[in-house]
């Protein structure tokens, strides 16, 4: 057991490597790697996340046997064992949609895709596991990496989006990486919980405060906290499905994660909220953000677009989670970093199906796909019901331990921003489902001539129907996955969320 921090950022690392060798010969060879590395990886986390609930200990590994301050531990204690769960089962679902999509969207380069997939979700989990905060850097520089490796095969627009955020992440990364230096200046130790005893004597020193705003910024950057969010929605737009479908779930909640981990377990109590307004101001700017991704995204005429503005909102409730800096707030936060990735993750892929059946990305061209691909838009349906936040989704109940966290802080205006955020978020996700389950009446491609729309001139031929199961059944399970953990949001909230914002004094 004790190996199991370390175990499940190896066997990914290990998979992409020899994903890559193997993908040179043969990419069936190589994607098989790749899949049972992420499937590993899964399984291990599940193994460590019954471990740490069951036990209510954390699970320490030092890197080469060399005891922290010294060397690199890796803990999974019960945030690190929520998220590196979550990451792993998406990378898992994602896996086995990819085949047909790269093929589809991206023909030719399935063969580098698959070990950029593995490492960006080694990246990912690495993260959320690491002791050390220079480590967490190093992890986010190879999460990051192979996630511009991932974007830049999208379409024409690919390239220069992915070059505009790696220079964005780039100058994120760097910030973060300043802040660690001024940080070890002033404890000497880059441990986390060395450090977590050491800065209670230094909450006045300047250094420390510099060293908390910088790595904060740095991480807003790679979390698109708003209005550092620009690099968003011409990404996603642009990016191959899977790559979309992989990134949008995970990739932002892990930097929100690693705020969290800043706020609660390395800088001392009231040091975010009372030495420096850090998480007031998240607050407000995620309540802005929310405002701002809804309202953008009611004006997007093509689908991809319209998720992205979405997820500029969304990745804001996980920011006002954590500008209400209490127990209940920061619940809902917590719980919307799993509510979103299946939520967001299910949409993006079924996006890619409907690009896969029909050629079209544009909401007016997606008239009549309630009949055309039924399955796959009652999917949607159940994704769109968690996004507006209608129980008994998951959507629903983030939401409202949020509404109550803002009770409970008496933030009035960020309650009535949730309450109207909602309501937009049902204003342009309505206005889609009530463009599929409209009768077509004419024909697909005399209404895209006439609305302006172009299909996807990649494939001509489109089979009609719902996707094939390769990728109906990770949108099958996501689906399913909303209306679980809507209901069984209880048992994540025990086992795992009480325990960590208990150091709120919850």
């Amino acid at each position: 057991m004790s190996q199991i921090p370390a175990l499940i950022p190896t066997l990914l690392l290990l998979a992409a490597l020899l994903s890559l060798l193997a993908g040179l010969k043969s990419q069936r060879a190589g994607y098989f790697l790749a899949l049972m590395g992420a499937g590993a990886s899964f399984l291990v986390s599940v193994l460590g996340l019954v471990e740490v609930v069951s036990s209510g200990q954390a699970i320490r590994y030092a890197m080469g046997g060399w005891i922290p301050p010294i060397g690199i531990e890796f803990v999974l204690d019960h945030l690190a064992a929520y998220m590196t769960t979550l990451i792993t089962f998406i990378g898992v679902v994602v896996f086995i949609y990819a085949p047909r999509s790269l093929h589809f969207e991206s023909p030719g380069k399935a063969t580098f895709a698959y070990p950029s997939m593995a490492l960006l979700i080694a990246g990912l989990a690495g993260m959320t596991l690491t002791g050390d905060v220079f480590n967490l850097y190093v992890f986010l520089e190879i999460a990051a990496l192979a996630a511009y490796a991932l974007l830049a095969i999208g379409e024409r627009g690919g390239p220069f989006a992915t070059l505009r955020y790696l220079l964005i992440g780039a100058a994120g990364g760097g910030f973060y990486l300043l802040g660690v230096g001024f940080l070890y200046f002033s404890a000497g130790t880059l441990n986390m919980a060395d450090l977590s005893g050491l800065l209670p004597e230094l909450m006045e020193n300047r250094a420390v405060m510099t060293a908390a705003a910088l790595m904060v910024v740095g991480l807003a950057l790679k979390m698109a906290l708003f209005p550092m969010h620009f690099w968003m929605p011409d990404v996603y737009h642009n990016a191959p499905t899977v790559a979309a479908g992989l990134i949008a779930p995970i990739m932002t909640k892990v930097s929100a994660y690693a705020i969290i981990r800043l706020f609660l377990d390395v800088f001392p109590p009231g040091f975010f909220t009372e030495t420096l307004p850090i998480t007031a101001t998240i607050g407000w700017l995620s309540a802005a953000g929310i405002l701002y991704g809804s309202i953008l995204a009611i004006a997007q005429h093509d689908y991809r677009r319209m998720l992205a503005y979405s997820s500029v909102g969304q990745i804001a409730y996980v920011g006002l989670g954590i500008g209400l800096a209490n127990p209940i707030g920061l619940i809902g936060g917590l719980l919307h970093i799993v509510n979103h990735a299946l939520m967001k993750g299910l949409l993006f892929l079924i996006g890619g199906a409907v690009r896969l059946r029909t050629g079209v990305t544009r909401i007016p061209d997606m008239k009549g796909l309630g009949r055309s691909m039924p399955w796959t838009m009652y999917a949607f349906v159940i994704g769109i019901l968690g996004m507006v936040g209608i129980p008994p989704t998951a959507g629903f109940f983030s939401k409202f331990y949020l509404l109550l966290g803002a009770v409970e802080a008496g933030a009035w205006i960020w309650f009535a921003v949730i309450i109207v955020s909602s309501l937009l978020s049902a204003v342009y996700f309505f206005r889609v489902t009530e463009m599929i389950f409209r009768d077509p009446g004419e024909d697909p491609a005399e209404t895209s001539r006439e609305e302006g729309g172009e299909k996807d001139e990649t494939t001509p031929d489109h089979p009609q129907g719902d996707p094939p199961a390769s990728m109906f059944i990770p949108i099958a399970i996501l689906a399913a996955g909303v209306i679980l953990v809507g209901v069984f949001n209880f048992v994540i909230i025990s086992a795992l969320l009480e325990r960590v914002v208990a150091p709120l004094g919850g």
